[in-house]
Order: C-alpha cells, then sequence, then structure tokens
C-alpha cells in the first residue's frame, strides 16, 4: 500500500507542477466566467439599430410590422425607384418591397447593411400571418376582433407532480442545456486524463524506466498508483476551476451589474411596450426561476462521482493499451473500440433529451460505458428515481473492478513486452497467463 501512495505522489506531485497544467488552470475559470457574463455585456451594449422603410403597394400590411429596440419599420408612400435612390442618404438600413404577394410570393429587400437571420424570419412570420387572417377575414366576413377571439395564444407550461402531490415546473431548455454541459464536460475530461495515463505508461515503457521501477513495485501497484494519482490531479483542476471561476464571476459582476440590469429592465420596458414580451416577464429572470428548481446538489456530487468512475473505468483500459504497445501510433487499433461507447452516448445525447425517462434513456444510462455520459443528461430533468441512480453508481463501481482486472493481466505482460506487434488475439491469451 506504501507503494501505491508513493507512485501516486510522484503523479500528481509531476503534472501538478507542470505549465501546461498551471497555463490550463488559470485559462480554465476566464473562458467559463466570460461564458457567464457575454450575456450581461451584451446588455450593456450598444444595439444597432436596423431601421426598414416599408413600401407596400397592396395596402394590406401599413402598421402590421411590429417595433422593436432592434427594428424599427416605417411606411413611406413612394415608388421603389426613388426609395432605393435615396437608401444610401438616408436613415433606413434596408427597404422592403411588397408587391402583389398574394399571386406573386416574392418579398424583395433591398439593404445597404446585412440583415440578420432572425429579421428575415420576422419580416416572412408577418406577412405570412397577415396574409393568412386577411383571407380567414374575406373568407367568413368577420372582423379583426373576431379573428383575434378565435386565434387565442396558447403556451404549454411543464409542471412535474410526484406520487405524494407534489407539483413542482420546470425549465425543459435549463433543464437540456445543463445535461448537455455536465455530458460533454466529463466527456472531455474523461479522454483527456485518460490519455494522459496512456501517454505516461508509453513514455516510461519506451524509455525502458519501467524495467527499474517493476524492480521495486508490482505491474498492478503501478498501474494503479498512475490512475489514481491523475485522478487526483483532475479534482484538483476541478477545485482550482471551481473557486477561481467564482472569484473571477464575482468582481466582474461587481463591476458590470448595474449597468447590466439597468440595462435589462429599460429592455423589457421597450419589450413590453411594443407587446412583444410573450412570456410576461424577462427571459433573463425566467433562467434564473429555472434555476431554482435543477437539483444541484445532486448534480454536483453526481458529476463527481461520475467523472471518477467514468475515468477509472476508461483509464483502468487506456493504461493497458499503452503497455501493450510500443508507440502511441500503434494505439489507433484499440482506441476506437474501447471509446465507441462514450462516443455514441454523445451521438445519442439529442434523442435521450427528448425523452428522458425512456427506454433508451434508461438502458444507456445504467450500462457502466454510456452511464457517465447519458445519466448526467437525465439527471438535471429530475424523473431519475433513488434506485435508478443507486443501479447505475453501483454497476458502474462494478464495471470499474471488471476492467482493473482486465487491464492487470495485459498491463503485467505487455509492460516488459517490447518489438512485437500485438493483436487482439495476443490479448486474449494474455487475460489467461499464468505467470
Amino acid at each position: 500500500m506504501n507503494k501505491i501512495i508513493l507512485i501516486i505522489k510522484r503523479e500528481y506531485l509531476t503534472r501538478v507542477k507542470k505549465t501546461s497544467f498551471i497555463v490550463m488552470t488559470l485559462i480554465g475559470p476566464l473562458l467559463m466566467a466570460g461564458l457567464m457574463l457575454v450575456p450581461i455585456w451584451l446588455a450593456t451594449k450598444d444595439i444597432d439599430i436596423q431601421r426598414i422603410e416599408v413600401i407596400d403597394e397592396t395596402g394590406y400590411f401599413i402598421n402590421q410590422f411590429e417595433n422593436s429596440s432592434e427594428l424599427q419599420f416605417r411606411h413611406e408612400f413612394v415608388s421603389i425607384d426613388v426609395a432605393k435612390a435615396r437608401l444610401y442618404d438616408d436613415v433606413y438600413t434596408s427597404i422592403l418591397h411588397i408587391k402583389d404577394v398574394k399571386n406573386n410570393p416574392e418579398v424583395k429587400l433591398y439593404y445597404k447593411k446585412q440583415p440578420g437571420f432572425a429579421t428575415l424570419i420576422k419580416i416572412e412570420r408577418t406577412i405570412e400571418k397577415v396574409i393568412r387572417n386577411t383571407e380567414i377575414q374575406h373568407k367568413f366576413n368577420i372582423t379583426k376582433e373576431q379573428l383575434a377571439e378565435i386565434q387565442p395564444s396558447i403556451k404549454v407550461k411543464p409542471i412535474s407532480i410526484d406520487i405524494e402531490g407534489e407539483e413542482e415546473s420546470k425549465n425543459v431548455a435549463v433543464s437540456s442545456a445543463i445535461g448537455y454541459a455536465g455530458a460533454i464536460v466529463i466527456y472531455f475530461f474523461i479522454f483527456m486524463y485518460g490519455v494522459q495515463i496512456m501517454r505516461g505508461v508509453i513514455e516510461e515503457k519506451t524509455s525502458r524506466i519501467v524495467e527499474i521501477i517493476i524492480s521495486s513495485v508490482k505491474p498492478f501497484q503501478l498501474m494503479m498508483g498512475k490512475i489514481i494519482g491523475i485522478a487526483l490531479v483532475g479534482l484538483t483542476q476541478f477545485l482550482l476551476w471551481g473557486i477561481l471561476t467564482w472569484v473571477i464571476s464575482a468582481i466582474l459582476m461587481s463591476i458590470f451589474s448595474p449597468d447590466a440590469l439597468s440595462s435589462m429592465s429599460q429592455t423589457q420596458d421597450v419589450m413590453k411596450e411594443a407587446n412583444l414580451s410573450e412570456l410576461g416577464e424577462h427571459p433573463f429572470q425566467l433562467v434564473i426561476d429555472s434555476l431554482k428548481t435543477i437539483p444541484v446538489f445532486q448534480i454536483l456530487i453526481s458529476f463527481i462521482f461520475y467523472f471518477l468512475g467514468g475515468y477509472l473505468l476508461y483509464g483502468a483500459l487506456l493504461a493497458a493499451v499503452g503497455s501493450a504497445v510500443d508507440s502511441e501510433a500503434d494505439t489507433q487499433q484499440f482506441m476506437l473500440p474501447i471509446t465507441m461507447p462514450l462516443i455514441f452516448g454523445i451521438v445519442v445525447a439529442s434523442t435521450v433529451v427528448q425523452d428522458p425517462d425512456g427506454a433508451l434513456a434508461f438502458w444507456l444510462s445504467i450500462i457502466p460505458f454510456t452511464s457517465p455520459i447519458i445519466m448526467m443528461i437525465r439527471i438535471p430533468f429530475g424523473g431519475v428515481e433513488t434506485w435508478e441512480l443507486l443501479l447505475s453508481m453501483g454497476l458502474l463501481i462494478f464495471g470499474f473492478l471488471g476492467t482493473t482486472w482486465v487491464a492487470a493481466k495485459i498491463y503485467r505482460t505487455g509492460i516488459l513486452m517490447y518489438g512485437k506487434k500485438v493483436t487482439y488475439k495476443e490479448l486474449a491469451k494474455w487475460l489467461f497467463y499464468k505467470g
């Protein structure tokens, strides 16, 4: 046991003292703080207003385009030629030319400043709505008020209800975003730290340092010391990232927040005046309220467990791969079969988000090779039963023990073998080698 601790200490101290570790530890929090504060910066940034001149030859669209903080429409009763001639001498950024859209559904937008995709969509939806409503009014001989009564705006609000009757409102978009983020971070770090194990084993093997180390410790002790040591490096980096991100965010929030909150308040007032606040409150506030319903503590604990469990499971296999080859180029034939379950988990993530309690999501969150990815997607939705979580965790632990046994068998034989091209058949022999 003392020898494993010495190896853990050596692996840990060697890696945390590297310049790359220090740089990544400092850059990571800056990136995460930046991602959180971008919306605030955008809120304090001056908005570029698109001023669109509407030339309507049909007469159907007068006062039909609603203004917003970013888009302003104004109807002008001039010819299209006159409007185009004065475009670069006028305050308008674009000219919307509407002709006989019933017979020729093509509307032209002339611009001197490129309009965004959202602007084009808004124009298209407004024109389609006006044409549809006009046709309905003429066909059934009804007024605008009567038309509005038969076209209610319905919004579905998902509310979770448990077996005891407790109700809880959830925002699916926020749950999906947190699930995706957790899964991708685990995927990335399992790969990153797992490959570090493999490269470390290859380096020690090719430099023949391992021959000296093996004379003092058993191959299994060396492998476990290396795996646990790098796991502690990963946890240290996570802890430092969390602390530094919180400190940097707090500092930047104290700088930006007064202006940002004022700007957000003004933006909300403009939206209400323009009848665009369909949700009744600011989207930023909706996100804050939604985060209160997310099981944060459960997500954090599960994240740490599934990161460690997934890393240990795949780390053991990658250590075995490193011991079986003489160079990193020889690892390619073994890497794809090992990492395929992880990749598959990311590929089916969108399907799991659409049905987090479905059969596919359940089984993939139970199977040890995919559970670190899929369970992290399911947990933010709050529908995971306690027995499901415990079963998934238990199987992941047994999965780690199983892959460690397999890896130890391969590691013991492969670490001192040089110059031989290893095949799957050869690896199978090593598993049952008695020596």
